[in-house]
């Protein structure tokens, strides 16, 4: 447990770094803070152009929350060889370590421990599991995530309410490789996947993934 603690707050670091490696504080002129790499506007996105198929009603974030936002990333799912409470050996998740990019390719920020997702010009969001659904045995679930926490810097993630992650490639944990003799191993995992994210919309029709 005390290595997974140590893992945990290296990773912590890891994000944090990445995430504000190389990037300017100051959005560009012009643009919304956050936004300025990104392409299509929010008004542009509907579920047909963002959702993949397949996404169960389970997966539905609340029904005044809608989309404004999808963005692919591609990265590790990082996993470390522990013993459990009955004193098995497994695999257990750290964090994930990825890259976000927008609708033209370019990249717009990281994802890190947490949950957490942060643009390059520091607006974040912190988001808690809500709901799993197994698409494909051989990549990581899908997911529902609730926001539990922003930073103050304005941005694309600064009043996110959900988030979905989709069309997962990847990332499962090894099926092997850890025991006594290999506690304390790290495995990083290969994955991709989509985030879309909702926010709050008072008035009018909302676009979801899911139903």
């Amino acid at each position: 447990m005390t290595q997974l603690k140590q893992v945990l707050a290296v990773f912590s670091v890891i994000g944090l770094s990445s995430a504000l490696g190389g990037c300017s504080a100051q959005p560009a002129a012009g643009s919304e803070a956050g936004e300025e790499t990104l392409g299509e506007t929010a008004a542009e996105l509907t579920a047909a152009s963002v959702c993949p198929a397949g996404v169960p009603a389970s997966l539905l974030p609340p029904a005044n929350e809608t989309i404004f936002r999808k963005v692919s990333a591609v990265g590790v799912q990082t996993y470390m060889c522990s013993s459990n409470k009955d004193g098995a050996f497994v695999w257990t998740f750290v964090a994930p370590q990825a890259n976000l990019y927008g609708d033209t390719g370019k990249l717009i920020g990281t994802h890190f421990i947490g949950p957490t997702w942060q643009t390059s010009n520091g607006s974040s969001v912190v988001g808690k599991k809500a709901a799993a659904y197994a698409a494909d045995p051989s990549a990581v679930p899908w997911l529902l995530l609730t926001a539990t926490s922003h930073s103050d810097q304005a941005g694309l993630f600064h009043d996110v309410s959900s988030i979905q992650r989709l069309s997962t490639v990847g990332g499962n944990a090894p099926v092997d490789g850890c025991d006594q003799a290999h506690a304390g191993s790290i495995a990083q995992i290969p994955y991709s996947a989509d985030y879309v994210f909702y926010r709050v919309k008072a008035t009018g029709a909302v676009q979801q993934c899911g139903g």
